[in-house]
């Protein structure tokens, strides 16, 4: 048995003691890790599943649920796809929150947003190719410009922040429903729904259990996304480890690329 310096037994841990031991504590870094491995299944599900294996671009959605209810195969498949899809909605919070913890806490928010603009664009190919088969296609863009947008909001919202009374709040809205066509002129992914919890965790930083409430109850247009408030409530303000900031990014439009040219193999 393992004792101390001096040679005397160790105390015995009470239950409480052995759970302290064991609490879960989330860095930037692990809620990066968590958000990536979990938006990887949405983008499995649309791309190596749906067009790869169900060629779901072919059909429209009558004949896709007509076709998945005549084959027992494809009804697995799609159930599988499903499953996916709702994994992936896990990470659509996480990324509010680390978007707004980025911008909160960043020394350069220019570059920030320059950074967000460099890798929304460099995605938009590989995007397009994963989404719906093609390299370009006009029907929705990726999340980074969602993220873009929602930057810029954060900008206007920090600008006008000394702003007082009725006009404080006419100026906020305005730069809020600003956000809101953008992204609906655009059609970005998760935009609605990513714009309203970006701007939920900002106006409410300062309250960490009413944001989360809140955002929990917004993210409900997501079903999953709620259950990664558990996640986001473990977070210790810490940066944690983590490689090069710019390979994280890069994983973005490197694995739509990949799993795009599976699911086009596939296809074939």
């Amino acid at each position: 048995m393992a004792g101390t310096k001096n040679g005397a037994k160790e105390p015995k841990l009470t239950l409480k003691q052995r759970l302290r031991r064991l609490r879960i504590e989330m860095s930037t870094a692990n809620l990066k890790i968590y958000g990536g491995i979990t938006a990887f299944f949405y983008t499995l599900s649309m791309s190596v599943i749906q067009n790869g294996l169900m060629g779901a671009q072919n059909y429209t959605q009558a004949e896709l649920a007509d076709l998945m209810a005549k084959d027992p195969n494809m009804m697995l498949i799609g159930t599988w796809g499903s499953i996916s899809q709702l994994i992936g909605g896990l990470s659509i919070p996480v990324f509010a929150f680390l978007l707004v913890e980025g911008f909160v806490r960043s020394r350069d928010r220019r570059a920030y947003l320059g950074r967000m603009v460099l890798f929304a664009l460099v995605s938009e190919l590989p995007f397009d190719f994963a989404m719906y088969g093609r390299a370009w296609d006009m029907r929705g863009q990726n999340v980074m410009f969602t993220y873009t947008v929602c930057l810029v909001v954060l900008c206007g919202l920090k600008l006008f922040a000394g702003q007082k009374g009725m006009r404080f709040w006419v100026v906020r809205i305005a730069i809020i429903l600003a956000g809101v066509l953008w992204i609906l002129l655009i059609k970005s992914q998760f935009g609605l729904v990513t714009l309203a919890l970006v701007v939920i965790y900002y106006l409410m930083y300062d309250n960490k259990g009413m944001r989360l409430v809140v955002g929990a109850a917004v993210g409900l247009t997501y079903i999953t996304a709620p259950l990664s408030t558990y996640t986001l409530w473990k977070f210790n303000g810490e940066k944690g480890k983590l490689w090069n900031k710019y390979v994280y990014y890069a994983l973005y439009p490197v694995h739509l690329g990949l799993l795009g040219a599976i699911a086009y193999v596939l296809a074939r």
